[in-house]
């Protein structure tokens, strides 16, 4: 299957699982990925792109560092919190899974739906903790990307669980820019890292980055340009328009890095899903608790362009095969 075909099915998938929520209601989107790495800002504006495309308009959002329940809207009938979806669900990146009970506790009473996650917790105190937290509210949905996340939650959740590609899809394709070596690879260099050994001797130009930094100094620009644009005062809806000009610089940078190679290794889920996006051939490595493979199993094992391996030697011949 090509990349056009595969986002095309993808997209339908993601119509059939989120259209039947809360029908075309206003809704509150949180946690808005405010912070540097590309992939949850494709996820963000996939879930932007979803909801524009079905009419549906978003009446408050807010970041990890800026959120006030007090300042939430009061909510209509019929509509909905969601929350920003991702691979933060569980114990790997502790700030996002408190805020999302938070969110829980102080949010009974009105419709809580968690855009399509993957799952990893380290403790069962923890999971009986999230597991509370969703009984006590009583009226959450969880959606999830891959069958691991979702046959975890289905054992220890009390809620509705629904199986979703990620939300980042909804972009559609993207144009590519020109490359400028042979083999790019994108390596995490976060703790969800695997430990292994990335020097490869290889005669092919060749790039080893990760797309964790940024021009702090861009993004301010562009988010101060960005207030003038939408006339923002205080939070709500203007704000929204901050956050999609913000998250776009970030994408753009994240083309721009994947389209330096004509082939891309990488170990990062939205190295792949970009690159699928972009139709740049890639082969995958998987992380440290295998999110990318359990991805592709139930999404995106059909595309032509992909290959996998499990270290960087085996990475490079599967690279020569799609040079």
């Amino acid at each position: 299957m090509n990349h056009l075909q595969l986002i095309s099915s993808l997209q339908e998938k993601i119509r059939a699982s989120l259209d039947p929520l809360h029908g075309g209601r206003d809704l509150v989107l949180l946690d808005f990925p405010d912070h540097s790495n590309v992939g949850d800002s494709a996820i963000w504006l996939g879930e932007d792109a979803y909801f524009r495309d079905r009419g549906r308009k978003v009446r408050f959002a807010s970041a990890l560092h800026n959120h006030r329940f007090e300042a939430m809207p009061a909510l209509r009938p019929g509509e909905a919190v969601y929350l920003h979806g991702g691979g933060n669900f569980g114990t790997i990146w502790p700030a996002h899974q408190a805020f999302r009970i938070d969110v829980l506790r102080k949010c009974r009473g009105t419709p809580v739906v968690q855009l399509p996650q993957s799952i990893h917790f380290a403790s069962e105190a923890d999971v009986a903790e999230t597991a509370q937290a969703i009984t006590d509210h009583g009226d959450f949905t969880l959606m999830v990307r891959d069958l691991p996340s979702e046959a975890f939650a289905k054992k220890h959740f009390d809620c509705p669980v629904i199986l979703c590609p990620d939300l980042a899809f909804y972009i559609g394709a993207l144009p590519r820019q020109a490359a400028s070596v042979d083999i790019l690879c994108l390596l995490r260099t976060d703790l969800e890292r695997v430990a292994r050994d990335d020097t490869v001797a290889t005669g092919r130009r060749f790039i080893v980055t990760d797309w964790l930094e940024e021009d702090k100094k861009a993004v301010r620009r562009r988010r101060t340009i960005s207030r003038v644009k939408h006339r923002l005062i205080g939070a709500g809806a203007n704000r929204y328009g901050v956050y999609r000009d913000v998250a776009q610089l970030r994408l753009d940078r994240g083309i721009k890095i994947l389209s330096e190679g004509r082939v891309v290794i990488t170990d990062r889920l939205h190295g792949h899903i970009m690159c699928t996006l972009l139709g740049i051939p890639h082969v995958v490595m998987d992380n440290s608790y295998r999110k990318i493979g359990n991805f592709i199993d139930v999404w995106t094992a059909e595309l032509d362009t992909l290959r996998s391996a499990t270290d960087m030697a085996g990475a490079i011949e599967q690279a020569e095969t799609l040079l």
